[in-house]
């Protein structure tokens, strides 16, 4: 009997976190660039802050779409 797929759909929150993912790795290639180093210490400031609000917003979602089974 041959499987048939069955197309998955991203849910919105799924969306989100594609997104923030992408934005969260853009801002590490800019903070990690050797060749171009941001040298503006309130950009830089901002850069890291936004990285780690980011950062948190993935984890947040991430605790939404993981189960919390309790052992």
């Amino acid at each position: 009997m041959p499987k048939t797929r069955v197309p998955q759909t991203l849910t919105e929150i799924e969306i989100k976190l594609l997104k923030l993912k992408e934005e969260h790795r853009q801002i590490e290639t800019l903070l990690s660039d050797k060749k171009n180093p941001i040298l503006d210490p309130f950009l830089l400031r901002r850069l890291k802050k936004e990285k780690l609000i980011l950062k948190d917003q993935i984890q947040k979602i991430m605790n939404q779409l993981t189960p919390n089974i309790i052992a």
